[in-house]
């Protein structure tokens, strides 16, 4: 594996970690920064494939724009579509007053980031 492709990964897990730990606290709920570090998990899992097979990546947060440059590499990862979808807005929106993650945002974008982090560990041949 290349080393900047072990850089992303290492960056992603980061952010998965930074997660599944924030998700965990009860007193004071803190869902908008589980959904931003699920969406940043996912985008760098999906830089780390682009990485790995050389495809230039683009500077966005922008989960659906990355994800047809991984589909000739990875075709059955169409299957990711929604799980793309729904974390793309938690990469800005939800950064700024006017936007709140709920509980149930939060516990969706964990399973939506729990897909796409086993699939990219696959791909690059990461234990899951």
């Amino acid at each position: 594996m290349k080393q900047a492709t072990r850089e992303w990964v290492k960056k992603a897990e980061a952010d998965y970690e930074a997660a599944t730990y924030l998700a965990r606290r009860r007193k004071v709920p803190l869902h908008d920064a589980v959904c931003f570090h699920c969406q940043q998990c996912g985008e760098k899992y999906f830089k780390a494939r682009l990485e790995e097979a050389g495809v230039r990546s683009p500077k966005t947060h922008d989960l659906l724009r990355l994800l047809p440059l991984l589909l000739p590499l990875e075709p059955l990862w169409s299957a990711l579509s929604p799980a793309a979808k729904f974390l793309t807005d938690f990469a800005v929106d939800f950064r700024y007053p006017g936007s709140e993650a709920t509980k149930a945002d939060a516990k969706a974008a964990l399973l939506h980031t729990k897909t796409i982090r086993r699939e990219a560990r696959l791909a690059l041949g990461l234990k899951v």
